[in-house]
């Protein structure tokens, strides 16, 4: 044990303060529920983590369990559970909707360390850059936000600034990330079919590419690019000759917030038009480019005097290829229509269900989420609930998890919540028929039938020449000898490894309060 302790060092103290943290806000208590751990493991653990109840953080008593124990433990938990919050095929519908309630205002730091991070990052003095040079009108977990003047135009720009360290901090709580999750998998078995350490490896691919605040310029560019001429939709301009890795700049845009529709009617905007372009323009985005803003959220939303949505943070975006789009229109389609026959053969084409099960059956447990859509009022219908549904009969039936569709529909959840919020009668589903018809008359037409093949002969003259090169490579490998398949990995170790995790974070947590 001391020996662990030492190796473990000062991720045993993170753990036991996260340990401590969720015991005390009853978000332990939670997520055994959720993942269904056992009582054999459940009463132990509650007695163990019972000394951290005096160390725990209490957090925001206005949040629930999980979401307050995370926005307690500081920036990295609060990104690693927002970004959790669109993966309810890992954590389950509950406690999604329970993280997409944490708050992302966190206090901003010093001007002085923000001017120092600009002048690093563009090698020149703030006052070279700017004109003017704000103190922040919001801060989040990697970054915050400082109004100024470009010296070069005169425009009013936006400038985003990385939080000082946070590179470092990110790495460090990794590491802890990584042990935690070797605890889940030991005190919640059924955790290991989510491969919580997988989770963890994407969430640190996410955040370190998020670091990099030229990579959402880039995004932020190509996404104004694909709306340019979408009607009542804008997208700030990157001013890239003063953008960086940690810093970005784009130009200034004035709205209002999108979440007080009280002071939205006010101002004369009509909430019902608003809430239904917001959901046409989310799906005309998915569908038409394969590229969307995938955080639609009223905080990264406001509304233009003139009633055009402004959309802001470009950190989190959704991307799916023109095949799976092509699905996702027919299964969308297929539920307008309901036409369950055709969208349960639209899972078994694209391979999302496997061959051998019964695509009639299918077709009826389809028929059981969609029916409850139609015929109700729509401020009736739970779309939270339709897709808890959907994820226990995928799961029965053998689906493979398909990430991107299911951040496709959190982020139909979430554009759904922000139009319910303008309008109560708001429904996506009917405002969805148009977008959906027109893109398949477009897409799967006799003239985009043309256009395909068009590619296909063009693609395959591009590789002609190669043909014979590729048939004689095909025929050496399949002479090839199989090798055989590599030894099973020894698990004995990690799970050790992981119970010592939990019995040393217990041990902190005891020290920690008797010192």
């Amino acid at each position: 044990m001391i020996r662990f302790l030492l190796q473990a060092g000062p991720n045993t103290w993170r753990l036991a303060r996260v340990l401590a943290t969720f015991r005390r806000t009853g978000a332990m208590a939670k997520v055994l529920d959720e993942f269904h751990a056992p009582a054999r493991l459940r009463i132990p653990l509650m007695i163990v983590t019972a000394p951290g109840l005096l160390v725990g953080k209490t957090g925001d008593a206005g949040l629930p369990p999980v979401a307050r124990a995370i926005n307690a433990l500081g920036p990295a938990y609060i990104k690693f559970g927002q970004i959790l919050s669109t993966r309810p095929d890992v954590i389950g519908p509950n406690l999604a909707r329970d993280m997409r309630t944490l708050q992302d205002a966190l206090p901003p730091f010093p001007m002085e360390e923000a001017r120092r991070a600009i002048r690093e990052a563009l090698d020149r003095e703030v006052e070279e850059a700017f004109s003017e040079f704000g103190p922040p009108i919001a801060a989040a977990s990697i970054a915050q936000v400082h109004p100024a003047i470009d010296r070069e135009t005169g425009r009013k720009v936006a400038v985003k600034v990385l939080r000082p360290g946070i590179e470092r901090q990110f790495r460090k709580d990794i590491a802890a990330f990584y042990m935690i999750a070797r605890v889940l998998e030991w005190v919640a078995p059924q955790a290991k079919r989510l491969r919580p350490r997988a989770v963890v490896a994407h969430f640190e691919g996410v955040v370190t590419a998020e670091m990099d605040l030229r990579l959402e310029a880039s995004a932020a560019s190509e996404f104004a690019h694909n709306v340019k001429d979408d009607e009542g939709f804008l997208v700030p301009e990157i001013v890239w000759p003063l953008c960086d890795r940690r810093v970005m700049t784009a130009s200034w845009v004035e709205g209002m917030p999108m979440g007080d529709p009280e002071a939205l009617r006010a101002a004369g905007h009509d909430l019902t038009a608003l809430a239904e372009r917001i959901i046409q323009v989310f799906l005309l985005q998915a569908l038409r480019d394969g590229f969307w803003h995938a955080d639609m959220h009223q905080g990264n939303l406001k509304v233009a005097p003139n009633g055009d949505v402004l959309a802001l943070d470009f950190g989190i975006m959704g991307r799916i290829d023109r095949v799976t789009r092509r699905y996702y229109a027919e299964i969308l389609l297929g539920f307008l229509r309901k036409d369950y026959r055709r969208v349960a053969e639209v899972h078994f084409e694209a391979g999302y269900v496997p061959a051998d099960k019964d695509v009639e059956l299918f077709a009826q447990a389809l028929r059981s989420i969609g029916e409850p859509i139609f015929g109700q009022d729509a401020s009736r219908i739970s779309m939270a609930r339709l897709l808890a549904h959907l994820f226990e009969v995928t799961e029965r039936f053998g689906m493979v998890t398909q990430t991107q569709l299911i951040l496709l529909q959190r982020s139909m959840v979430v554009v759904e919540g922000v139009a319910r919020s303008l309008d109560p009668n708001a429904n996506i589903w009917s405002a969805a028929g148009p977008v959906v018809e027109r893109w398949m008359r477009e897409n799967l037409g006799p003239q985009a039938a043309l256009r395909e093949t068009a590619t296909a002969l063009r693609t395959l003259a591009r590789i002609g020449p190669r043909l014979p090169e590729l048939a004689e490579r095909l025929v050496r490998l399949a002479d090839t000898p199989d090798t055989p398949p590599p030894p099973p990995k020894r698990r004995g170790l990690p799970l050790l490894w992981a119970g010592l995790g939990a019995l040393a974070g217990a041990a902190a947590a005891w020290l920690a309060m008797t010192t």
